[in-house]
């Protein structure tokens, strides 16, 4: 029979797997506490990076349905619960990595779906939401300002001609 300890332990790991809008898998063997307490500090408000057993984690990550990403933990692992932007959160964990390279992002999981390293990786390229956000409005005003352009295009062309029109009967007389 589990202990009621683990039993907590597993239920409060699976609420926050369903929870995080991402989970992001880490290796950080020879990291010293002082490093994990800058990461953490990193990822502050945006995501909650934990230490957690393996096996604990696996139990609940199967639990809410993730047999997959459960096969990934193997050896000193940590996961990353995003619950803010997940660019945000890779972005902050490449960037961590690039100065201490004992940091490995191993995967992650993000709407279900299971994400390798190279994933992460591109994910964490991306731009932020914000700038994407501002591209998509500034391609939608241009094409709008295209398409009132192309229907006050014919009325003005209109208007000029019945100009030219006026001025060359003006002239002629």
């Amino acid at each position: 029979m589990a202990r009621p300890d683990k039993e907590a332990a597993v239920a409060e790991l699976a609420g926050k797997f369903r929870d995080s809008g991402a989970v992001l898998l880490t290796e950080y063997r020879g990291l010293t506490v002082a490093e994990l307490k800058e990461l953490r500090r990193s990822l502050a408000g945006n995501a909650e990076y934990a230490v957690v057993k393996n096996t604990l984690a696996a139990i609940a990550a199967r639990q809410v349905g993730l047999e997959a990403f459960a096969d990934d933990l193997k050896g000193p692992t940590a996961l990353t619960f995003v619950s803010g932007e997940p660019v945000e959160a890779a972005k902050a964990l490449r960037d961590f990595a690039k100065d201490n390279a004992k940091l490995v992002v191993k995967g992650g999981v993000m709407d279900g779906n299971v994400l390798d390293a190279s994933e992460v990786d591109k994910l964490a390229s991306l731009e932020s939401r914000e700038v994407l956000l501002a591209k998509a409005a500034g391609a939608m005003k241009a094409s709008l300002s295209k398409a009132a352009y192309l229907f006050v295009a014919p009325a003005s062309k209109a208007v000029r001609t019945v100009d030219a029109l006026r001025e060359k009967q003006e002239t002629a007389a």
